[in-house]
């Protein structure tokens, strides 16, 4: 990868993405800090001057993509043991960022405990020192089971599937200690005990995901009351969505209902209270407060999140989706949509019949990747930036919209730490950056990365 001995760096003539519009504008990132710089401070204030400018041309600045669920790729599979992992970890990541993808959370599939035990300590977050040259970071492990359905599988394991009764089931599976590499968490929560155990993950900053579940709408409700804020690939492994039993897609038509506005009896103006602007007031929302009176009582808190709509993932990869269930998911709630890869180690390898964990084989024929022993699909071997071009077709979101999906949307869902640094082109974030050009037939395509301050592609 080039090196750079540059200190400021200045973006011009292209487009940003801010607030879900492509606005034109200017850039100024530091290769020192890794992060993205003020230019009123640094020119008025510093007295700085860009020790490089970069002409975009007309093209588009990013953000650095966020994938969320991701098994493998360039022939590593997280999920498995090897003695050379940790080089091979190393090896993928800088081959990973030339797709634009800066940021990820390593998936690990249901898989036995000594597995676990075993992969978990290198998926930790991998940024602290913020060298560039180590390509895609790692913002903490994605661990998709083995807490499970047994009818919604999919292709994961039914031998290794267990129920959590207690915590000490879940750190028995995964090592008390490696629940710090863990990001979230993918489970059923209708199996076992895992409804009781929700709150026990966010109160240690593991995020909840509903997936490969069976559960009922009233359950997925439940579930999110208790703490869950995300869907794992949506559509894919769960309850079929139905008219009176809509199941867990259901959450995303939630809407709180509204509160009946009464005229007092004894007024003097003679009318309702109003907003300063002149409309009723809402007692309800749609999100949670952003602050609360101490006489909230926790009824009125578990009230109000029953009507939360999560976060969810996609995998817009054209296969595993329709383009009609992509646009009516992302018509429901497009604040929450998450374009996910769900890649497996073949991605990025030639097309083939690959072994599989000694326990079936797996056939890469192009985009495509299926069991061989039942046809079934078997994860994906995209790239994200595939995933924002079909997108982009399938719902006519337009590009800015599209690659929200893949930066402020993630960042948000895994936590207000990663938010804070990740996803967005403001001043302080990390210069995790993506240079984006549009050809003739509107499809994107990966130009440049930048990876705390410092191109890398």
């Amino acid at each position: 990868m080039p090196a750079s001995t540059m200190r400021v760096t200045k973006f011009t003539n292209g487009y940003l993405l801010r607030d879900g519009q492509l606005v034109p504008g200017d850039l100024w990132i530091s290769s020192e800090t890794g992060r993205i710089i003020s230019p009123q401070s640094a020119f008025y204030s510093a007295h700085l001057t860009p020790d490089k400018v970069i002409d975009l041309d007309g093209k588009i600045l990013s953000p650095g993509f966020i994938d969320v669920q991701i098994n493998g790729c360039y022939n590593i599979d997280f999920s498995t043991p090897d003695p050379a992992y940790a080089s091979k970890l190393a090896h993928t990541h800088r081959q990973m960022i030339k797709s634009g993808l800066t940021s990820y959370t390593p998936t690990v599939i249901s898989t036995k405990p000594d597995s676990y035990h075993s992969v978990l300590p290198h998926l930790g977050p991998s940024g602290k020192d913020r060298d560039a040259s180590k390509g895609c970071e790692s913002l903490g492990a994605h661990v998709e089971g083995p807490f499970l359905s047994l009818i919604r599988n999919g292709i994961h394991n039914r031998e290794v599937l267990r129920e959590a009764h207690s915590w000490s089931d879940i750190e028995d599976c995964y090592g008390a200690s490696n629940l710090q590499n863990v990001r979230y968490i993918t489970a059923a929560p209708e199996r076992g005990n895992m409804m009781s155990l929700i709150p026990e993950f966010v109160s240690r900053g593991i995020g909840f995901a509903i997936g490969h579940s069976d559960a009922t709408f009233e359950q997925a409700q439940a579930a999110i009351v208790a703490g869950a804020s995300m869907i794992t690939h949506l559509f894919n492994a769960m309850r079929p969505f139905a008219h009176r039993e809509p199941g867990i897609f259901g959450l995303l038509g939630q809407s709180a209902p509204p509160t009946p506005v009464t005229t007092p009896k004894h007024s003097r103006s003679g009318s309702a209270s109003t907003s300063p602007r002149g409309s009723p007031k809402s007692s309800r929302r749609s999100t949670p407060r952003s602050s609360l009176s101490i006489s909230t009582s926790i009824a009125d808190l578990e009230d109000e999140a029953r009507y939360v709509q999560p976060f969810f993932g996609l995998i817009a990869d054209g296969i595993h989706l329709s383009a009609q269930a992509l646009k009516i998911a992302y018509s429901a709630h497009p604040e929450g949509a998450i374009l996910v890869t769900d890649a497996q180690k073949f991605a990025g390898c030639p097309d083939g019949v690959y072994d599989w964990r000694g326990e079936d084989r797996f056939v890469k024929e192009g985009k495509v990747l299926k069991l061989e022993s039942n046809g079934r699909i078997a994860g994906s071997v995209v790239d994200l930036i595939d995933c924002i071009n079909n997108f982009r077709r399938f719902t006519g979101c337009g590009s800015a919209k599209a690659l929200e999906c893949v930066t402020s949307t993630p960042a948000k869902m895994l936590g207000k730490d990663i938010e804070k640094s990740k996803g967005k082109l403001d001043v302080g974030m990390d210069a995790d950056l993506v240079v984006l050009e549009e050809g003739p037939d509107g499809d994107l395509s990966v130009q440049q990365v930048w990876k705390f301050g410092v191109q890398v592609v």
